[in-house]
């Protein structure tokens, strides 16, 4: 793919206790299924034309599934552009991006890329999934993560007696153990959302929702790592609020940058 040599390389670090991803495939599935409802006309017209029969729900989860090639691309350079890191009480604005690029760096090239009238289709097939994927990411309050603990990967913790991480807990037990599939998850979040929240959350600023995000990370760090049905319990609404407001995002994201492509 012409657009790889754009990216620089960074190291991976593996994560042995959990992985290092934002929402598992349920979480990012949910936000591409809810985006695909809120596409307009010339989005989901052009979307077709990237990605053909695949959905938002399959583009979503693609970035995390290719973490497994041995490609150098996948094990190096694309690493960072899941997360960004904010130390407490600044806003992101303020916390220079890493050489190696982080999620907004990435966005950003990538929707060049949506915009290039000379990118091939692959190119665009590469950034569409990545931007569908990096915006459900950023909703994730550890992706916008504290220096130091690497997103809540390094914070340990059981969840109902076993060993995991922090960051584990909020990608997929607390979503996983509600025993939904995706579509089941993505219909009844879809019911519950009102046209007053899609016209509230139509905010295409990365700005915005890292610092949601933050404001949330400062409040989710147990103070017992014993975590089970009471620590379930106090984020299930902040889990499905943050899903549902990836997923209308995705597609306020996706309606500008199509709204101005090629023009």
């Amino acid at each position: 793919m012409r657009i790889l040599s754009l990216f620089v390389a960074a190291t991976i670090v593996f994560v042995p206790q959990g992985p290092a991803f934002a929402w598992g495939p349920i979480g990012h599935r949910v936000t591409g299924a809810i985006a695909e409802d809120n596409l307009d006309g010339v989005a989901r017209a052009q979307v077709r034309l990237i990605l053909g029969d695949e959905s938002l729900a399959q583009a979503s989860t693609w970035p995390d599934e290719q973490r497994s090639d041995p490609a150098p691309f996948w094990q190096k350079t694309a690493s960072p552009w899941h997360y960004v890191t904010v130390p407490a009480g600044t806003p992101y604005s303020t916390a220079l991006a890493p050489a190696e690029g982080d999620a907004v760096t990435a966005l950003a090239r990538f929707t060049a890329t949506l915009h290039d009238p000379h990118a091939s289709r692959e190119d665009k097939q590469l950034a569409l999934r990545f931007i569908v994927h990096i915006i459900g990411d950023l909703h994730q309050p550890l992706h916008a993560g504290r220096p130091g603990d690497r997103g809540g990967n390094d914070v340990a913790v059981t969840w109902f007696g076993k060993p995991t991480n922090l960051h584990a807990v909020w990608d997929s037990a607390m979503i996983d153990d509600r025993q939904l599939s995706y579509s089941e998850m993505a219909g009844f979040l879809k019911r519950a959302i009102t046209p007053a929240q899609v016209i509230a959350w139509d905010d295409p600023r990365p700005a915005t929702w890292i610092a949601e995000s933050v404001a949330l990370r400062d409040t989710i760090y147990p103070a017992d790592p014993k975590l089970s049905f009471t620590y379930a319990w106090q984020n299930r609404q902040t889990i499905d609020t943050r899903l549902s407001m990836a997923g209308v995002r995705i597609a306020a994201y996706l309606n500008r940058v199509f709204r101005t492509a090629d023009r």
